[in-house]
């Protein structure tokens, strides 16, 4: 018998699982398909903040999960003996309005604790790894990190089987049922009520084998480029809400691929090594969605990181871990599942 049952091994079942099993719990992960199947297994692994203007309790949310994240991957690193790929190591993006970069940097004083910065930088001081800017000035953020996604779950699932917790394909659910399970847990939800909270969106990216692990993540034009310590740059992704085949590379991620090599001129002719293409869960409300499932006593809710699942799960892990063991409920009204039901 085991207190918490997981259902999903993506990252947010898996941080979900780790925040319980280090409150003294017993866990148990469940997942037919195993570890990163669906979204968490992707390639990009952006761990950036959105910018510090009009805070919110998502940004606010944010912020603390970022800031907590050092401390949380070397926890589970230490653990199992796997690198997650963690690196706190910044973005740089184009600085288009002078003005407005400045507005941003002096509320990061603030909004960021004085921990991080958000600075103007000639964009020279980062070459070669830079973007085409047009004012030749890039915006460095401190606060940003990166983690190979694959790497980060192999860590988390390696730190849970240390500590004796098992992963599954398929097991009787015992104690708490938390539901983490991604895209079609979204789905699962909007039929049990019979209205839509969320929906599967298409995302393609891909890695290109280029060696820059310890130059600043770049994001430019809506596109992430994120070196990673093993000597590649991912690239992504796009964002379909129409699509044919969900798992099916194709012209869209040629684009993009397009468009980053005339924006990053260091990435010319880079080989691409891998494609990939997922699904990933977007919850109605565009935040994460936590708490209990309605109607279903004992079971709750870790879905839709859709962007920015990575960033904020070790908070997620936290917030879930103090409703389902300790009935504390921090989380904020717009992280809900009733903030992704619709109304009437």
């Amino acid at each position: 018998m085991v207190d918490v049952t997981v259902r999903g091994a993506g990252v947010f079942g898996l941080a979900v699982a780790w925040a319980c099993l280090t409150r003294g719990a017993s866990v148990r992960v469940i997942d037919p398909n195993g570890v990163a199947a669906g979204a968490s297994g992707g390639l990009v692994g952006a761990l950036a903040p959105h910018t510090p203007e009009r805070w919110n309790d998502k940004k606010e949310l944010q912020f603390q999960s970022l800031d907590m994240a050092e401390t949380f991957w070397a926890g589970v690193a230490e653990a199992g003996g796997v690198d997650p790929g963690y690196a706190r190591t910044g973005r740089i993006q184009p600085v288009g309005s002078l003005d407005l970069a400045t507005e941003r940097a002096c509320a990061a004083e603030d909004l960021w604790k004085g921990k991080y910065r958000w600075e103007i930088r000639d964009a020279r001081d980062f070459a070669p790894f830079t973007p085409l800017t047009p004012t030749g000035l890039v915006i460095h953020d401190t606060l940003t990190a990166r983690a190979h996604p694959r790497k980060a779950t192999a860590a988390l699932a390696t730190a849970l089987t240390a500590k004796g917790v098992e992963i599954v394909a398929e097991a009787a659910e015992q104690g708490q049922i938390v539901h983490a399970t991604g895209a079609a847990g979204l789905l699962a939800v909007s039929e049990q009520i019979g209205k839509p909270v969320g929906a599967a969106i298409k995302g393609q990216s891909a890695l290109l084998a280029h060696d820059a692990r310890h130059a600043p993540q770049i994001f430019v034009d809506g596109l992430h480029a994120v070196p990673h310590a093993d000597g590649t740059v991912a690239i992504g992704s796009t964002t379909e809400r129409e699509f044919d085949d969900p798992q099916g590379c194709d012209g869209a991620l040629e684009d993009i691929l397009g468009r980053i090599v005339r924006l990053i001129p260091a990435l010319r002719g880079a080989p691409v090594v891998e494609r990939w293409a997922g699904l990933r869960p977007r919850a109605r409300s565009r935040a994460p969605m936590l708490g209990v499932w309605p109607g279903r006593t004992g079971e709750f809710i870790a879905n839709g990181g859709f962007k920015i699942g990575f960033g904020m799960a070790p908070i997620v892990g936290t917030l879930m871990a103090d409703l389902i063991l300790d009935g504390q409920d921090r989380i904020p009204d717009s992280f809900r599942v009733a903030a992704s039901i619709p109304k009437g």
